[in-house]
């Protein structure tokens, strides 16, 4: 693969690194997580240190997409924001209009 290609990966890896590391805080990222496939594709091999601390792992994802792997627990917190959700529960039943019956000839 050419040198350049591999210097855009990198870089791709790392901003989402990054931006992950500042949007969670409390979460150690460990790895890039992407398909078979592509790992195959672009030369690497699985739990290979691409970056200092940071592995590639497949994951079984999409094909052309990676993941930002880390030790935290990202269904947890999507599970206590819908669990703010509060759901409307009608106090009385709605009544519905009832169209009037057709007389036959």
């Amino acid at each position: 693969m050419a040198t350049d290609k591999i210097a855009k990966n990198l870089e791709r890896f790392a901003q989402a690194i990054a931006a992950h590391d500042r949007e969670n805080p409390t979460h150690n990222a460990w790895g890039i997580g992407m398909n078979g496939f592509d790992i195959e594709r672009l030369g690497l091999e699985e739990g290979e240190e691409i970056l200092p601390g940071i592995v590639i792992q497949v994951d079984g994802g999409v094909t052309g997409n990676f993941r930002v792997l880390c030790d935290g627990d990202h269904d947890e917190e999507r599970e206590e924001a819908e669990a703010e959700v509060v759901e409307a529960v009608a106090t009385q039943p709605a009544q519905m209009p009832v169209a009037p019956q057709r007389q036959e000839d």
